[in-house]
């Protein structure tokens, strides 16, 4: 009884210490993570399966300094960029982060519209999208995000669908571990392509900014005058499983649709029908059902996120009053900057991009701006004047450069075979 109520102690305690690393983790498996990671799987089997174990200790580092950094400070990416850095530095950020992030939220919007005609398909996706726009603006500008996430995260739970898939199906297991821990890398447009789409969207600038400035104001609500070594243990612990939890869903939306399509012939997703269908062997089928309320969810959980980390961009970049626990009259231009950044997100709906591909447009587009917000961190998190005794260790620069140097490499490939 001893061992078991140890047991149990331990996991509320784990549980109490999680915020901000966990609503990032989950916040990566937006509808844009889903579609690259399915698109990754079908269109190429196990082989990109070790991207999962690379991609998790690089993006809890990242992660982890845009945190230290919102403790130490006080203020998000931007607050901080603004009082230590030349105005060059700061709109050069605002400048690489803004069309990304803009792209993200119109496909996000544009799976959500599309999945929702998968179910009623006699009403047409643009209008969902439509509805869907107005109902988050409601929801982000007259209801605390708490509030929102705590209710919408149950329908993420669906995704745990994608865990069980692969012990229903017949599965070469020894050739999975192979391909998990061996990495598989072909140097053509398509492979590099899906590759530089996963880094993007896994080590992703918006959640940057989110979590240093969720960290920020947790400090502020705290009203904690001291940054002390049990504050950042409880920090790095929440932004690790945040990160765990989100990269072994990653494996198994890459497992599932390599099991289930990929053996099947289906080798390139262009449509919500198709990336459902990874679903059908445990669902049947609710298939379509499961898998349009797991974007749905991960939709409205995400595009808050998105919104808002854009909205702190440019609310911190003009000394604006910002937060979505403020009321609208409290932080109007704040507000306003995410119901713009919803509306051109909606309108990029007609351009008539196939939803699947604009999702895992996004995650390329990420991959080629990550690089330089990722440097400025690490300038950040090196410079005394900002971080005082907090500045980054020996291991959090060799994977902070690490990362930059791999995501630079990737990109400059990508663009190669794009021109060439």
């Amino acid at each position: 009884m001893r061992r078991s109520t140890k047991a149990i102690v331990k996991i509320k305690e784990t549980l109490r210490v999680l915020g901000p690393g966990l609503i990032t983790g989950a916040s990566d498996d937006d509808p844009s993570g889903i579609a690259t990671y399915s698109q990754a799987g079908a269109g190429f089997g196990y082989a990109t399966l070790w991207t999962a174990l690379l991609t998790f200790p690089l993006m809890a580092s990242i992660q982890e300094m845009c945190a230290r950094v919102g403790l130490v400070t006080c203020e998000g990416l931007t607050g901080t960029l603004k009082k230590h850095y030349p105005k060059p530095v700061l709109y050069l950020i605002v400048l690489f982060s803004f069309p990304a992030i803009i792209l993200n939220i119109g496909a996000d919007i544009a799976g959500m519209g599309a999945v929702a005609n998968l179910i009623f398909p006699n009403v047409n996706a643009l209008l969902f999208s439509f509805v869907f726009t107005v109902v988050l603006l409601f929801a982000i500008v007259y209801l605390p995000y708490g509030r929102i996430s705590a209710v919408l995260k149950y329908l993420c739970i669906v995704l745990l669908l994608y865990f069980i898939v692969p012990f229903i199906v017949k599965e070469d297991w020894p050739e999975v571990l192979k391909a998990t821990f061996i990495p598989t890398i072909h140097f053509d447009k398509d492979f590099i392509n899906i590759f530089v789409a996963i880094l993007g969207t896994t080590i992703s600038p918006y959640l940057f900014f989110w979590q240093a400035t969720m960290e920020a104001e947790d400090m502020q609500r705290s009203k904690k005058l001291i940054v002390d070594k049990r504050i950042m243990t409880t920090m790095q612990k929440d932004v690790n499983f945040g990160m765990l939890f989100s990269n072994i869903t990653m494996f198994f939306i890459i497992l599932t649709t390599a099991s289930v399509l990929f053996k099947n012939g289906v080798h390139s997703i262009d449509t919500v029908e198709q990336a459902a269908a990874a679903l059908k062997p445990l669902a049947g089928d609710m298939a379509y059902w499961l898998f349009a309320l797991g974007i749905l969810g991960t939709g409205f959980l995400a595009i808050p996120v998105l919104s808002g980390s854009l909205s702190y961009i440019v609310s911190e970049t003009f000394g604006w009053t910002s937060g979505l626990d403020k009321k609208f009259h409290e932080a109007k231009g704040f507000y306003i900057i995410i119901a713009i950044s919803l509306i051109v997100g909606m309108v990029i709906n007609f351009l008539k991009i196939s939803p699947i591909k604009a999702l895992v447009y996004t995650g390329m587009l990420y991959g080629v701006t990550a690089p330089v917000v990722i440097l400025i961190i690490l300038h950040i998190c090196n410079n005394k004047k900002v971080m005082g005794e907090y500045t980054n260790g020996r291991w959090s620069n060799i994977s902070g450069w690490f990362t930059f140097i791999l995501m630079t490499i990737a990109a400059i490939v990508m663009l190669y075979f794009q021109f060439a």
